[in-house]
């Protein structure tokens, strides 16, 4: 198995194309629905994870404010490296939505077609009722990520004008400055938690659902 999908992954880089991937991996059985499970749980993780990077760059910050002295290059570094870090978390998110994305295309797409396999007209009538239903389930969550996604923009334009302004004015008077912004980042981290908890709880609903198709 393990050789299986190592040639599984030569075969993407080499041809990058996702219809070969999939095809591959249904030979070793693993199947759309179950890499869709695997993406959506991969982007609660990054949605956990970009929580944790957004909070810890609210507490450099907080710890900015209440500076008494000491070495400004160093808490500037340091909060350089939250905001770094938290890029790198939020765009981690887009990567994993847009993962989902894909695979659902495939997914809802090869059960639309194959649809027409069935000679029962009751087994069709429902599995296109459980494909409606999983489409509608997989819209809402997909909506609460996309919701989630966007409310991470100002949490980041914030951590960045911050730490440009922190890193051209290194001294005393900036942290002055940055005290105002303090309470909107505040406001904006705590509302993109909220929503990218919004997004945790309709992918847990949908995988849920899902599971019972």
């Amino acid at each position: 198995m393990r050789y299986m999908l190592t040639m599984i992954i030569a075969l993407i880089t080499l041809t990058g194309c996702q219809s070969a991937y999939y095809s591959a991996m249904e030979q070793v059985g693993y199947h759309k629905r179950d890499i869709m499970v695997d993406r959506v749980e991969d982007a609660k993780s990054s949605q956990q994870d970009a929580q944790e990077e957004f909070t810890s760059a609210l507490e450099a910050l907080s710890a900015l404010t209440n500076f008494q002295g000491g070495e400004l290059e160093d808490v500037y570094n340091q909060i350089n490296d939250k905001y770094e870090d938290s890029e790198k978390a939020a765009q981690d998110v887009r990567d994993r939505i847009a993962a989902i994305e894909d695979v659902s295309d495939a997914l809802f797409d090869e059960w639309q077609e194959e649809l027409e396999l069935y000679t029962s007209a009751s087994l069709r009538r429902s599995s296109e009722q459980k494909l409606k239903e999983t489409q509608r389930s997989y819209n809402t969550m997909l909506s609460a990520m996309k919701r989630a996604e966007q409310k991470m923009t100002p949490v980041l334009n914030t951590l960045r004008d911050n730490t440009l302004y922190l890193k051209h004015n290194l001294n005393a008077s900036a942290i002055g400055s940055l005290q105002g912004e303090f309470m909107s980042l505040e406001d904006d981290i705590a509302i993109a938690i909220q929503q990218m908890n919004a997004a945790i709880e309709e992918s847990d609903a949908f995988l849920s659902k899902l599971e019972q198709k």
